[in-house]
């Protein structure tokens, strides 16, 4: 068998040795003849496997006891109706940032359920660049301030954390979670659906400031309240369990790669090295403000877009796949999150190399 470098930004790529493990237990997990698929949640086995997967994800991200850490379903687009339902309270208004697909998609979801003020937009530019925060139209009164720190389609990411004040601050970390050191105390809530960075899909794992539990709108949907879900241990139903089981083996493997500051560290090395060949070759272009690109997803066009098919094809045959970027802004998207290794960036280059040579 032969594995691919797989470039897809979501379901996407997980490390070989999660996978190898997650094989060698599927029928028997630590002798119990069970798969983890096949166990009740509420067994002793299984809340092991749940309170070391939090464990290791606090450790990892500095998460203090002053959080909560819920491992709940639905993906990060179930919490764009859950975080105003949530934090809203008596408030009607809470500040989003729009800075590309995933951003608008959480404005039209949370405008359902209250005032939205759009504080700031990079739309007019296309989306290549983040405004300013001292161009920021964000209110002090505001229920809490939303932000998607990386868009994974666009392939634009913040390089600063923005500055709330006593608003709380909310991030979308669906595409960027784990894959550097973060200083969680700034945020009042982090979400993050776990196909990029921490597992399989079918799991999203919040991280929410205790003290912003129990505010939740008396019509807020029981499986969407941050309290009941706290106050039962993300199992006041049946969990995803065997997607939090794979989350904990990635947690391990993080940790045994050097934990997230050496995840950084190889992350921008893998980021810096594609975009330096994409800068330095006429034949490939990449949009974004270089400031603000992402360390994560990496967009790029060819010269001619008629060549579009021709060059995914040959990526293809070379084991490299799911570079096709998505149907809203075309070209190509390599999604380097922490499970891609630096080989798979390498052979990528490499092959872009050829293909230049050979249809420049």
């Amino acid at each position: 068998m032969s594995r691919a470098y797989n470039f897809c930004a979501g379901p996407a790529t997980l490390p070989e040795s999660v996978l190898r493990q997650a094989r060698d237990e599927m029928l028997d997990w630590r002798g119990t003849g069970m798969s983890v698929m096949e166990m009740s949640h509420r067994s002793d086995e299984f809340v092991e496997i749940a309170e070391t997967a939090e464990k290791d994800l606090r450790e990892l991200a500095g998460v203090s006891s002053d959080y909560a850490v819920l491992f709940m379903q639905g993906g990060a687009s179930s919490q764009f109706a859950t975080i105003p339902l949530n934090l809203l309270g008596d408030q009607s208004s809470a500040d989003y940032i729009n800075t590309g697909i995933w951003s608008k998609k959480a404005i039209a979801e949370a405008s359902r359920y209250g005032q939205v003020n759009v504080a700031a937009s990079s739309e007019a530019s296309g989306f290549t660049t983040i405004p300013e925060q001292s161009t920021w139209n964000t209110r002090n009164d505001a229920a809490y301030l939303h932000y998607t720190p990386n868009e994974t389609i666009g392939g634009l990411e913040y390089d600063f954390v923005p500055d709330s004040g006593a608003v709380p601050l909310v991030a979308d970390m669906s595409s960027n979670m784990l894959s550097r050191p973060l200083d969680v105390s700034k945020f009042g809530v982090i979400y993050a659906g776990a196909q990029k960075n921490i597992g399989p899909s079918g799991l999203v794992v919040v991280i929410i400031r205790k003290d912003l539990l129990g505010k939740a709108h008396k019509e807020t949907p029981t499986m969407m309240n941050y309290q009941v879900i706290a106050d039962n241990d993300s199992m006041y139903n049946t969990p995803a369990t065997y997607s939090w089981y794979l989350a904990g083996l990635v947690f391990k493997w993080l940790k045994a790669q050097g934990g997230v500051k050496a995840m950084g560290e190889t992350n921008l090395r893998k980021a810096q090295k594609l975009y330096g060949f994409i800068d330095a070759n006429d034949f490939y272009a990449n949009p974004i403000d270089p400031r603000f690109r992402s360390w994560m997803n990496v967009p790029f066009t060819l010269a001619d877009d008629g060549l579009n098919d021709e060059f995914l094809k040959g990526a293809n045959a070379r084991g490299l796949l799911n570079l096709k970027g998505h149907r809203s802004v075309g070209g190509m998207r390599a999604s380097l999150y922490n499970a891609m290794p630096e080989a798979g960036v390498d052979a990528l280059i490499a092959y872009m190399t050829e293909f230049a040579r050979e249809r420049g």
